[in-house]
């Protein structure tokens, strides 16, 4: 593997952000518990052969690692892995998966949770992901669809205003990265045209209110993604209004639908369902 330089191309949160732990902190809190109880339904046991790519915090792959113990191997993945800590069954490497190779039918399990939509390129790097799959190995991936995420109850209607003028500048800050911010929809039909079967799509949707993970994850990214939301036409003072808002105990707000979906590689002699042109709105 290749040492990379900087976030992966379009990837909008660094991990050496000084916000970068409390991101990594909200995203356990919100989303270990849905992605722990999915990976358990790949079947995933000991001697498994696990990828987590982007991985992170790492939570996913000492997860894995506990899992396929003693004699399997998780191989956890990121352009800026440097503070994830290597353990039993647990190799931690310095990869972009945008521009650097995989090995191919290697991994009994492969995962990329909220990877792909920050890529302009997250179709030529599914089919990399899927090619790294043995026969019969599964991918999973989990995806935001941000197109919907409404308040729910706020102070006032200007308080509604400025919420959704924050997610608006959210969603063209993730644009201007070449990200897109309602790909988690278009992510099982993307999966089937890379050629898997046995597609499973799972939505959730929660509430998010002052204190949950969720929220704080919001006002993690007034603080970690600031300069694109001011470039994206926010000002200080609405950062600073949106903020008191997100920590208003009367405040709350839908989240955005978070997309689970597993596929299997097929294997020899399987028929392959899915491999045809990718719909238009997916691509």
């Amino acid at each position: 593997m290749r040492e990379s330089q900087g976030p992966a191309p379009g990837y909008a949160f660094d991990n050496d952000s000084a916000h970068s732990d409390e991101l990594h902190r909200c995203l356990t809190d919100a989303y270990d518990p849905m992605t722990f109880a999915r990976l358990a339904e790949s079947g995933v046991t000991t001697g498994w052969r696990c990828l987590d790519v982007g991985t992170g915090s790492g939570s996913v792959a000492r997860w894995l690692a506990e899992r396929v113990a003693p004699n399997g191997e998780v191989m956890a993945t990121d352009v800026k892995p440097h503070h994830i800590q290597e353990g039993p069954c647990l190799t931690v490497v310095e990869h972009d998966v945008v521009t650097d190779p995989l090995p191919e039918a290697a991994f009994d399990l492969v995962v990329a949770r909220l990877v792909l939509q920050h890529l302009p390129e997250r179709l030529t790097v599914l089919d990399k992901l899927v090619r790294a799959l043995k026969p019969g190995g599964w991918l999973h991936i989990e995806e935001f669809d941000a197109s919907y995420e409404p308040p729910l109850l706020t102070p006032d209607e200007k308080s509604a205003r400025l919420y959704t003028a924050f997610l608006d500048a959210k969603r063209a800050v993730m644009r201007a990265g070449g990200g897109d911010p309602h790909w988690g929809r278009h992510a099982p039909a993307a999966m089937r045209a890379a050629g898997l079967v046995d597609i499973d799509p799972r939505p959730r949707i929660e509430l998010r209110t002052a204190g949950s993970p969720g929220l704080r994850m919001q006002l993690n990214h007034t603080y970690h993604l600031r300069d694109g939301l001011l470039a994206a036409g926010l000002t200080e003072v609405q950062l600073a209004d949106v903020r008191a808002l997100m920590r208003d105990p009367s405040f709350c707000a839908a989240s955005s639908v978070v997309y689970s979906v597993h596929g299997r590689r097929p294997r020899a002699g399987e028929a392959e369902d899915g491999l045809r042109p990718l719909p238009e709105d997916a691509r």
